[in-house]
């Protein structure tokens, strides 16, 4: 149901890279969906959360994540907020006890942050648009502001949609343009394959840390185990879940 890295573990550390499953949603949802933007049943998306907070930590209260839009927008939470009032923006830096930062996704890179010395912690939601716009650098700087140390933050990359299977167009390319070493060339005339991963790795490195892990799990390729946004597309499926990404300190 989840995977963990060696990278994160600390004794006041509590993180997890959750799949789909072993929660009670159906259908196209089955079964671990935790994205209250889906067309899912309320009840099971709840009653799913509240199964990752259960498989994080015992003391573990509540998830705390956002209306994610693609953006740069990082937010520092200082007391939980309810499901009622998500702030938008695409990461979250804390230092509260118990809290767990979720990150959805079903594509996009899910990148969850540690400096466990100093007790503070980060979870961003890395799709193309916001980690070429700085969600990224803008995460660990706020960590930093708020009593990080640079060379102490770990950085782990989880379960995101890989370069075979990504796709894009010239447009998209051309948004990439000062950064043509994370595209080949597709089967389709002009059209190319983006690797995400690489990317957001670059990008934590050239943001100075020197800690990092990035999973190889494909969220397109595996079904079973993964939503994918794409995936949904291409089959003309209606709608698609979401699986979480979570981090807490202890």
């Amino acid at each position: 149901m989840k995977t963990t890295v060696p990278l994160l573990d600390a004794p006041n550390i509590r993180h997890g890279f959750f799949s789909r499953k072993g929660g009670c949603s159906s259908g196209i949802y089955a079964s671990l969906n935790c994205g209250p933007g889906s067309d899912d049943k309320a009840e099971n998306i709840a009653k799913n959360r509240r199964v990752v907070l259960s498989a994080l930590d015992p003391k573990a209260v509540q998830i705390c994540g956002l209306y994610q839009i693609h953006s740069n927008i990082v937010h520092f939470l200082d007391k939980p907020w309810g499901p009622d009032n998500l702030p938008k923006g695409d990461a979250i830096v804390t230092r509260q006890k118990n809290i767990a930062l979720g990150i959805l996704t079903a594509d996009c890179a899910p990148v969850l942050f540690s400096d466990p010395e100093n007790g503070i912690i980060g979870a961003a939601h890395a799709g193309w648009k916001g980690a070429l716009n700085g969600v990224l650098e803008n995460t660990i700087q706020m960590m930093c502001d708020k009593g990080a140390k640079r060379a102490n933050i770990r950085a782990a990359i989880g379960p995101a949609i890989v370069q075979k299977n990504y796709e894009v167009g010239p447009e998209f390319k051309e948004a990439f343009k000062e950064q043509p070493s994370f595209f080949r060339d597709s089967h389709r005339k002009d059209h190319y394959l983006f690797d995400l991963k690489g990317f957001v790795l670059n990008q934590l490195e050239k943001s100075g840390l020197s800690r990092i892990v990035a999973l190889d799990h494909d969220t397109y390729d595996n079904p079973n185990d993964y939503f994918s946004y794409r995936r949904t597309t291409h089959a003309g499926e209606t709608d698609y879940g979401r699986q979480i990404s979570a981090i807490m300190i202890l």
